[in-house]
Order: structure tokens, then sequence, then C-alpha cells
């Protein structure tokens, strides 16, 4: 049996999931892991905007007509915007 083994020194370590240009994070879609994902309700969303500003990824933006929703391209599912969220506008659903 082959005993494996691992980088000897933190030089020998591979590089991942590192931005080395700024202003570049948008070329990566980090969305596809996520588990679970919002939902809106318009009927009781008051357009109040909290969701956009909790959001830490950005990723809620607002639409032509005022209500808000996630680009799930980035949306990691965190759940932030539906805690955040008085009115209880935003549901947090299981990735389907």
């Amino acid at each position: 049996m082959t005993k494996k083994s691992g980088p000897t020194g933190w030089r020998e370590v591979t590089t991942g999931c590192v931005v080395f240009r700024p202003g570049s994070a948008s070329e990566y879609h980090t969305g596809s892991w996520r588990s679970e994902r919002p939902v809106w309700d318009n009927q009781k969303c008051i357009k109040c905007g909290i969701c956009y500003v909790f959001c830490p990824e950005g990723c809620v933006q607002q639409t032509e007509d005022g209500f808000f929703k996630a680009d799930l391209d980035y949306c990691k599912g965190c759940g932030i915007c539906a805690h955040e969220c008085w009115p209880r506008a935003i549901k947090i659903v299981e990735e389907g």
C-alpha cells in the first residue's frame, strides 16, 4: 500500500478560489453550490430594500417594478435577506 502525502510546506499548496484581478469577481458564478434559495412574495413586499442592504454578496437587485430578487448566479442561500425582512416577504426554500 502506498502512503499518501500532502504538501510539505505552504509554498507547495495549490492556489484555488482566488481572485487575482481587481473587479473580476463577477466572472465567478458562486451560487451553484447553494442548498437553499430565497423566494420573494411580492404580495407581502413593501419595497423597502432591507434585503438589498443586508445581502452580504450584493446579489439582491431591484426590478423595474420596484420589487427585489436575488441573482441566483451569486446567491449563496445564507438566508440573511429573509431574516432581516420584517414583513416576512422572503422565504428560504430548499434548492430543487
